[in-house]
């Protein structure tokens, strides 16, 4: 069921809200208009960053919340709080123009040491419920992307971006979260992209897949799988130049450096109207 749908023009820029009900669960996508100058540079302090994205969409969300309060959410302000957390800042000849060019205070020039500039970020989302959350453990299986790939209503989609960034006219720096659901289950993908021209290509994608419970299948759980591919300029030789600004077709020819899996496991909470019933 799709409610709460509304739209209205904020600063040139398009606003819209959707929800759409999934059993017990609410998924939530709110668009909104790219954040004030002075809010990004009191953000900027207090996270204590020179500088922040140039087109940093603050107060955009996309979040799937159950009945009971708990859920995950994906934002813009949580996914730079994990910037520097990936130990390796890339160092190139652009690096030190860049900043030079954004930071314009004391406080700038001497956070700039510890700055990545490329706002590489591993979040992976963010868990909500103040009484009870899911709960992240490791795990040996995998979403199954044959399962993805038969052919089943799509009842909702949408597309968020949280944060992109042209990096001085070097590349691009860009965060951005897809979701679409299906009958019977729904898949997401938070994608991480950043290409540093004449350098490298790095994408890190979260996907997280959940099926509807039933006592057929018992998977009271949510498959999150995180991974890194990264690879050099000078390693895609072979690969058309052209392929090198599409994310979708660049992903496969990337070297894959990191995957971690995990269920997030539900409460145990007790059934609900609507988690076994057909989708409303």
């Amino acid at each position: 069921m799709l409610a709460n749908l509304s739209a209205m023009m904020t600063h040139g820029f398009k606003s819209s809200k959707q929800d759409f009900i999934f059993g017990p669960w609410k998924v939530t996508a709110a668009k909104t208009h790219i954040m004030k100058s002075k809010d990004i540079e009191r953000l900027g302090e207090e996270m204590h960053m020179p500088s922040l994205p140039e087109m940093l969409f603050g107060d955009n969300v996309l979040r799937i919340q159950h009945t009971d309060g708990y859920g995950i959410e994906f934002n813009a302000i949580d996914a730079l709080k994990r910037v520097n957390n990936m130990q390796d800042s890339v160092k190139v000849a652009c690096a030190q123009e860049w900043q030079e060019s954004r930071a314009d205070s004391e406080h700038s020039k001497e956070a700039v040491k510890h700055y990545d500039w490329t706002y590489t970020t591993d979040y992976r989302g963010t868990l909500l419920g103040e009484d009870q959350q899911m709960r992240a453990t490791e795990t040996l299986e995998r979403i199954d992307m044959e399962k993805l790939k038969a052919r089943e209503q799509i009842m909702f989609f949408d597309d968020v971006l949280l944060f992109e960034d042209e990096l001085h006219d070097h590349g691009v720096s860009m965060i951005s979260v897809k979701i679409r659901v299906m009958p019977t289950s729904f898949f997401l993908l938070l994608r991480f992209f950043l290409r540093v021209d004449g350098v490298l290509i790095r994408i890190n994608d979260t996907r997280l897949y959940h099926e509807r419970f039933s006592l057929q299948t018992g998977k009271n759980y949510m498959i999150r799988e995180f991974s890194t591919r990264e690879s050099k300029i000078s390693e895609l030789k072979n690969v058309p130049a052209a392929l090198y600004t599409d994310p979708n077709e660049i992903a496969q020819h990337l070297t894959l450096k990191l995957t971690e899996c995990e269920k997030l496991e539900l409460p145990e909470t007790g059934p609900h109207p609507g988690d076994t019933e057909a989708p409303q």
